[in-house]
């Protein structure tokens, strides 16, 4: 097994209402699916934001949609009062996603793009 991060097999798609976050992962390839929801857990989201979260809050919640090949995780809290109420820089949370794209996971000796880059 290698490490390799979410980016290299999924990407992601943000959302925002109130100071709720929503992060939708689609993998890459459908095949990676079942993989990605067995590694991509709850727990491991929520200690991903641990600094961002109120960890006193409602927990982090995670839907599936093997269908698509995606998860959605809910982040209750994480804006901070959301757009209208936050003085944070991004009030609609745009950098969450990337942010989790930034996450290591150990998956097999290659992540499944690897054949569509380039070796030169």
């Amino acid at each position: 097994m290698n490490t390799t991060k979410l980016r290299d097999i999924a990407h992601a798609r943000t959302g925002d209402k109130g100071d709720v976050s929503n992060i939708s992962i689609v993998a890459f390839h459908i095949d990676d699916y079942a993989r990605l929801a067995e590694l991509l857990t709850v727990e491991r989201v929520t200690a991903h934001f641990a600094e961002l979260l109120d960890l006193n809050g409602p927990p982090v919640r995670r839907y599936e949609l093997p269908r698509v090949g995606a998860l959605n995780f809910v982040l209750p809290g994480i804006l901070r009062g959301g757009v209208t109420r936050s003085l944070a820089l991004d009030a609609h949370g745009k950098a969450l996603g990337a942010a989790l794209l930034d996450l290591a996971l150990e998956w097999r000796a290659a992540p499944p793009d690897a054949t569509l880059r380039s070796t030169s």
